[in-house]
């Protein structure tokens, strides 16, 4: 008989903190709850140093408050549903010992580890006209943020294709990418297919299906997240993200817990999710 106990987690989501999020953890949680998850990781964009990137997360004085924000909603949630701490820390050269520090200050399940190309600060150290250089870049600082040993997983790792979606040809970046991935396969580091990028400038899940498919041939660890910035997203695209997953090769999907890697089967995913019932 199939297993109807809740297994699955949402990975990756924020709160209003981030200046560009909605909703408090306490209402993710019970979005979760009606859609049928076991549980939710909050992974808000981390406090940087000396204003960088300000206008788009918490300030380093407002971790305390993040903090206790999340563990507010992890105590008010039901048995059988877990809300864990995470956080989504960007990967930026000359940042390693704030990060290594910051990773250090919480009991965190999950840190997440991003290169945003489009960020002022991204753009004015590694922007210079030609958008396949940019294009290059990014995918050696995707490597780079594995290797460092800073993260868990990687978020939305084909982000940058939304620079400029007219100018992004998979097969010219084909060998660029497989290095990357050899590299990152060689840490250990998950990745994750994040849910969120049908909505951005190229309307495909991050990673598209060819990248997906390298990723699988390389046996990297795959994590799901929606990177929901309102409650309402919670989940949202993850049974066409199985589907996928399934096309590209993978057979199972990972969650972090105490930042230790477990591996659950996508069949017997399926077979937990029950969907809620329908509204009156």
């Amino acid at each position: 008989m199939p297993n109807t106990t809740p297994l699955f987690f949402d990975s990756h989501m924020h709160t209003p903190l981030c200046k560009h999020a909605v909703g408090h953890p306490v209402e993710y949680m019970e979005r979760g709850i009606e859609v049928g998850l076991a549980g939710i990781i909050m992974t808000c964009h981390s406090p940087m140093p000396d204003g960088f990137s300000h206008r788009v997360r918490m300030a380093p004085e407002q971790f305390e408050e993040y903090v206790a924000l999340v563990n507010s909603a992890t105590n008010l949630a039901p048995d059988g549903f877990e809300v864990r701490l995470g956080m989504e820390s960007d990967f930026f050269p000359g940042m390693e010992k704030w990060l290594t520090k910051l990773h250090s200050s919480a009991d965190f399940h999950y840190i997440l580890g991003s290169v945003h190309w489009h960020i002022p600060e991204y753009l004015d150290n590694f922007w210079r006209g030609d958008i396949h250089a940019f294009q290059r870049q990014y995918f050696e600082h995707l490597a780079e943020s594995a290797e460092s040993g800073l993260f868990d997983a990687l978020s939305h790792p084909d982000l940058v294709k939304n620079a400029k979606p007219d100018d992004w040809d998979f097969d010219a970046m084909r060998g660029v990418i497989g290095d990357a991935l050899d590299r990152i396969q060689q840490t250990g580091v998950a990745m994750e297919i994040n849910t969120s990028g049908k909505q951005k400038a190229l309307p495909e899940m991050n990673p598209g299906p060819e990248m997906l498919t390298m990723m699988a041939e390389r046996d990297i660890p795959i994590v799901i997240g929606s990177d929901s910035h309102n409650p309402g997203r919670v989940s949202d695209g993850f049974r066409e993200a199985l589907d996928f997953l399934e096309q590209a090769g993978y057979d199972t999907v990972s969650v972090f817990r105490e930042r230790k890697r477990s591996d659950y089967p996508i069949k017997m995913i399926r077979e937990s999710w029950v969907d809620p019932p329908p509204e009156d």
